[in-house]
């Protein structure tokens, strides 16, 4: 089975001696995100972000099903991961490894069972139909912190998603076609984001948002995802080197200041995207709300 190349002994003395002396190989400070660039398709619900060098792309499916027996009122929200050989010689087509896994999970609490998407509105026609959406994540490229650029990417995919207007009519449902009417958002209740740590130095030195090859020198992970509110949904410790509790309540202080700046950089893509999709012009003008 394929595995990441490790860092030679050299490399890893040397990104150990310069953490130690507060300085990582790109420059960054230790709390610092590489630069994140996120940018929408044509469609709605498509998402590419680029977090450095890792790039993950998000799209959002939705289809029309029956909903789960004992789930008669909540409509279907899932959340897949693909990773290819294009993004890292380490993964293999067909066979799930526990990278993908461990994505998956994380991904699946952090979004999913946070209730982050509200699927009661997703209900049609009780115990009937619903909308089922499901998010996939193709990981383009793989740099480091996959876990951070996925969330992203299928946070900005979901609050970018419409799906089409519908009418019910006793147990009839109609879905409209975009030309019939406009496609409505989705009803989203928080916006959790993850923020990956690396531990170094017994616990006692953390840097956020680390390259691959950084997370392979250092000692253990934790991931917090957490809402711009400052809720804590999810705190993860990925194994090493045991952490203290002190030193897990400084992760979930910086975790929530850095996940108000990550909120930050989606709304202002959100608003860039909505200002290049606005047709204006006489549409705008024959607007009802339009000034007489």
């Amino acid at each position: 089975m394929p595995r990441e190349v490790e860092p030679s002994n050299n490399e890893r003395a040397f990104i150990l001696e310069a953490l130690r002396e507060n300085i990582r190989l790109d420059g960054r400070a230790l709390d610092a995100f590489r630069n994140i660039e996120l940018s929408f398709g044509d469609e709605y619900g498509v998402a590419d972000v680029q977090l450095g060098e890792t790039r993950v792309l998000a799209r959002i499916s939705a289809a029309v099903t029956a909903p789960f027996p004992d789930r008669k009122f909540d409509g279907i929200f899932t959340v897949t991961t693909e990773l290819s050989p294009m993004a890292s010689p380490a993964f293999e087509v067909g066979r799930q490894t526990e990278t993908e896994t461990l994505l998956s999970r994380l991904l699946e609490v952090a979004l999913r069972r946070s209730s982050a998407l509200s699927t009661e509105s997703l209900c049609l026609l009780a115990g009937q139909q619903v909308w089922s959406l499901t998010a996939t994540c193709h990981v383009l490229s793989h740099c480091g912190n996959l876990l951070d650029a996925c969330n992203i990417a299928v946070l900005a995919a979901l609050q970018h998603c419409r799906i089409p207007d519908v009418t019910v009519k006793g147990e009839d449902v109609i879905v409209h076609s975009i030309e019939e009417r406009n496609p409505v958002p989705l009803a989203m209740l928080h916006h959790p984001l993850c923020v990956t740590m690396a531990l170094f130095q017994g616990g006692e030195k953390v840097i956020v948002d680390a390259t691959v090859k950084e997370q392979q020198c250092s000692e253990g992970e934790v991931v917090v995802t957490a809402n711009k509110y400052g809720e804590v949904v999810q705190i993860a410790k990925l194994g090493g080197v045991a952490a203290d509790a002190l030193v897990l309540l400084n992760c979930v202080d910086l975790a929530v200041a850095k996940v108000t700046e990550l909120d930050t950089v989606i709304a202002k893509a959100l608003e860039q995207d909505a200002r290049a999709r606005d047709v204006g012009g006489l549409v705008a003008e024959l607007r009802a709300e339009n000034e007489r």
